[in-house]
């Protein structure tokens, strides 16, 4: 899949939503002479920086960062297409000499990037343009209580208002006559396309919730609500993938009245706290990530040093 003669030696930096990995990232990327890969399935967004919590305009001066702001809210992405983009600037990096970082918490994108992902038969139009007819005409909740009977591995990781990732399960079933999971079952992710070594990030579940509750404070003392207004107003629809995500679905429906401020902040922080739970679970299956507290930075760079010996 990626035009690399001999695997590149890659770090991977994993963990759940807040709790620090882009500071640990800098700090690596610094001490080793590396650049950043941002494996975040919200980073790719332009306009949709704050709600996505993306490195600061100082922090990428700081470090090359890659694989942030390379689409546009209403376009379609996926972690095949990350898959070949981040390997190519892993390539790239790795031709200059560098250590290629991979930062983020979207599990899908670093399992795709590190092990390529199924492929499917092109979907066939007519049953895509059905699917989004139903969706108009019945709603995201129904395809999901669909879904979640044919597939209910594949429903319990998605949320039931992301309609573009239920309606892509769906057309798969449809088209293939098998379920995404019976899909990554038999692809088996066995092929190593890089010499990796998994970092993973972990903190106190109560530490962490609160450092996720403040971060959520942060967010709308930095103008979060104002974010989410200029993207509706450049004409971007609540509908989009991008805007069903965390944060941004909640503030739209505050905005449109269907919840109060008080109930908005509350489920804001509840659905990230949830979020970062389903996060620590799919990155606990993962027997290959070393484990470390964010803190343990002298731990972290001995154990970098030896893996890049």
């Amino acid at each position: 899949m990626h035009s690399v003669s001999k695997k590149p030696k890659i770090i991977v930096i994993c963990g759940p939503t807040g709790i620090g990995k882009t500071a640990v990232g800098i700090e690596l990327a610094g001490k080793f002479g590396g650049e950043i890969i941002s494996a975040d399935s919200m980073q790719i967004y332009r306009q949709m920086d704050i709600g996505t919590a993306k490195p600061t305009p100082a922090e990428q001066a700081q470090i090359a960062h890659h694989m942030i702001d390379i689409v546009a809210p209403d376009e379609d992405y996926d972690a095949v297409q990350f898959s070949k983009q981040a390997g190519e600037q892993i390539a790239e990096i790795a031709n200059r000499d560098l250590i290629p970082f991979v930062v983020g918490g979207t599990g899908l994108y670093i399992k795709a990037l590190l092990h390529g992902l199924f492929q499917t038969e092109p979907v066939d139009p007519k049953i895509r343009n059905r699917l989004k007819q139903e969706l108009e005409q019945d709603g995201s909740s129904c395809l999901y209580g669909r879904l979640a009977q044919i597939d209910p591995d594949t429903a319990g990781r998605l949320h039931p208002n992301d309609s573009y990732r239920i309606i892509r399960a769906l057309e798969t079933i449809e088209s293939s006559g098998k379920t995404i999971s019976e899909h990554q079952k038999n692809h088996g992710f066995e092929n190593e396309l890089f010499d990796a070594f998994k970092i993973g990030l972990r903190r106190d579940r109560e530490k962490l919730y609160e450092r996720i509750d403040q971060r959520v404070d942060l967010m709308i003392q930095a103008g979060l609500v104002e974010e989410v207004k200029k993207l509706l107003a450049m004409g971007y629809s609540a509908e989009l993938k991008s805007m069903q995500s965390i944060g941004y679905r909640h503030v739209v429906e505050f905005l449109n009245g269907s919840l109060p401020w008080a109930e908005c902040l509350r489920t804001l922080k509840r659905d990230t706290r949830r979020f970062a739970k389903r996060q620590i679970t799919w990155f606990g299956a993962d027997p290959q990530i070393k484990w470390y507290q964010p803190e343990q930075l002298d731990q972290i760079f001995d154990a970098v040093d030896r893996f890049l010996e």
